[in-house]
């Protein structure tokens, strides 16, 4: 075994082997498990240390050793170890239990009658790991009979909505971590009670100081009537926030700072303001907006207040 892997490869690849397993046994989290338990990567490193060890007293028992011998055991020490591997024993009795097949030698003994212009048959047994693994196969093909086509255990359908729950629960337990696709292209008004609470807290915390807390408007304009001076709707609400305002450089883009979900939920809370009327809120900015899926007899065309600008 030494002679095969020398021992700088094969002392690296059992701590390789330890570190493996214990980052696949054990869950750690987001962070490699040989960090969040240091004493077991102190342990690790302790046996690493002493296989070193080892392998360094080995390595100087076999010099020793080596120079103890008379000449004609070095020489036939030397001619062992010289040996390809294909030709060495441990090889050749492998291949022998694996394919049983006869020597050169003992074909004489399995030939067959059987002569076609000069070319005969050799009756070889079939190979022991291909004989092994047909067996196998049918062993398989019968557990697999019983349990699914008489027990029943489960049922293709079953197994199937049990990978997409499996799938669903991994989906929500790394939400977090996974990709936001959220885009202007994409966003829809939120109006459950979760959404606007969270749109209500990032815009306290982020838009209040220049909309006011009721979105009245300070440095910026109010957010609460029905003029806006980039558009209004989900659509241009998402993106002046995500964007900012071509119409007003205090108004600047914040997709570097909040997550677009996040944006989605504030523009969501942002419009559930309308019509809110805070006291002391500033006067109308803007043009007003009109959605386009209102009633054709609520707009003039004949002016510029029913069109479409680009929010606030």
């Amino acid at each position: 075994m030494k002679k095969l892997i020398p021992s700088y490869v094969r002392v690296p690849l059992i701590f390789a082997i330890v570190f493996a397993a214990l980052e696949y046994f054990i869950d750690s989290g987001d962070r490699p498990a040989f960090i969040k338990f240091p004493m077991v990567s102190i342990f690790l490193a302790v046996f690493l240390f002493l296989l070193i060890a080892i392998e360094i007293v080995v390595g100087a028992v076999d010099k020793v050793t080596y120079h103890l011998l008379s000449d004609e055991q070095k020489k036939q020490l030397d001619e062992a170890q010289s040996v390809p591997f294909t030709e060495s024993k441990f090889y050749q009795g492998i291949m022998s239990k694996l394919t049983r097949s006869k020597t050169i030698e003992q074909e004489s003994d399995i030939v067959l009658d059987h002569d076609y212009d000069g070319i005969r048959e050799l009756d070889n047994v079939l190979p022991p790991w291909w004989v092994n693994l047909f067996y196998a196969t049918i062993i398989f093909a019968l557990v697999y009979l019983v349990r699914f086509h008489v027990i029943d255990d489960y049922t293709q359908a079953e197994e199937f909505n049990k990978e997409v729950a499996m799938a669903e629960e991994f989906k929500a337990r790394n939400a977090t971590t996974t990709p936001d696709n959220m885009s202007v292209d994409k966003v829809t008004l939120l109006t459950d009670a979760e959404s606007i609470a969270k749109g209500k807290e990032i815009f306290t915390n982020t838009c209040a100081s220049c909309h006011k807390a009721d979105g009245g408007g300070l440095v910026g304009p109010n957010l609460t009537d029905d003029s806006w001076i980039n558009g209004g709707g989900i659509k241009n609400v998402y993106k002046v926030i995500s964007e900012g305002s071509p119409n007003n450089p205090s108004m600047v883009s914040w997709k570097k700072i909040i997550k677009p979900t996040d944006i989605q939920k504030i523009a969501s809370y942002v419009l559930s303001l309308q019509g809110s009327k805070p006291v002391g809120a500033k006067a109308a900015e803007g043009k007003k907006w009109v959605e386009e899926a209102a009633p054709a007899t609520e707009v003039k065309p004949a002016t510029d207040s029913t069109k479409v600008a680009t929010t606030k």
